[in-house]
């Protein structure tokens, strides 16, 4: 099964000059994906101050500076992997390194082909 974990910080996180201190664990934790085979692709996201939001209502196109909603946490990045069955997911989830600061919200990809 295909899973999307979408990673949330605080965007107090994100701002701190230190937290590229951590990139380690961040490669550690990509390498141990793709050893598990399980590693599909991943990507960090610019701030919110790069977001633009687009809609479309009654035929017209509304485009507004900055992200969807206003929140306390911000989507940071992402990982799409490939795991056998939900309960892995939620494993490897809760081994993402912005765990224990942030929350990475788990969702399996809906195949249509």
């Amino acid at each position: 099964m295909k899973f999307m974990f979408l990673l949330y910080v605080p965007q107090e996180v994100r701002d701190d000059p230190g937290a590229r201190a951590g990139l380690e664990a961040w490669m550690a934790y990509g390498r141990s994906l793709t050893e598990a085979g399980a590693h599909l692709g991943d990507n960090a996201l610019e701030g919110l101050e790069a977001a633009t939001t687009v809609r479309v209502r009654d035929g017209e196109t509304l485009i507004t500076d900055g992200p969807f909603a206003e929140t306390k946490e911000m989507l940071g990045g992402y990982y799409v992997v490939d795991l056998p069955d939900r309960e892995a997911a939620l494993e490897w989830a809760a081994k993402v390194p912005n765990a224990p600061y942030g929350a990475i919200e788990v969702r399996p990809v809906l195949e249509t082909g």
